[in-house]
């Protein structure tokens, strides 16, 4: 419409039943818009709900460790970071050290060292052991699904002729 007065422009929108909104406060002279204003704000809100349900939210989950852990427990707790990883959460690895323990902080990073190995083909180091206080603290990302090597086929299952399972079982009794 141009550059009108304010009080024309006002009056634009009270004949249109429309409100009249300051688009660019900024700028000489300002710039506003006609607009029902309530409906914009609610196609607004509907727009950032949709882009909120696309978004994919990544979960940082924490396993703690003691240099004392047995191998059991360490067992137990490697199995859960490699579920958290295999979810798509980052896992934040940490061993916990108390009173003399702090002396040999050398069995923590021999621990760190160990997740690393035995999760590597899942995931990879985002953040290397790092002393916080009386953590070393250590984060891992997964690996995407794009990135994570795909099975090899075995030498067995790429020959038909040799039957598999129970069929196999059946032909050598019979021999």
């Amino acid at each position: 419409m141009g550059i009108i007065p304010t009080n024309e422009a006002l009056q634009r929108a009270r004949d249109a039943n429309l409100d009249l909104v300051e688009v660019s406060a900024g700028s000489r002279p300002p710039v506003c818009r006609i607009m029902d204003y309530g409906k914009y704000k609610y196609e607004q809100s509907k727009k950032a709900k949709q882009a909120k349900k696309k978004q994919h939210m990544v979960q940082m989950r924490a396993m703690r460790y003691r240099p004392k852990t047995d191998e059991h427990d360490y067992r137990f707790k490697t199995r859960h970071v490699r579920e958290f990883l295999m979810q798509g959460s980052k896992v934040k690895v940490f061993v916990m050290f108390t009173g003399r323990e702090m002396a040999r902080t050398e069995l923590g990073r021999k621990i760190l060292d160990r997740v690393v190995s035995d999760l590597e083909d899942i995931s990879t180091v985002a953040q290397p052991p790092k002393q916080e206080g009386r953590r070393l603290t250590m984060v891992l990302n997964p690996i995407s699904q794009a990135k994570k090597p795909k099975q090899k086929r075995t030498e067995d299952a790429k020959d038909k002729d040799e039957p598999v399972g129970s069929e196999a079982v059946q032909e050598n009794s019979d021999r």
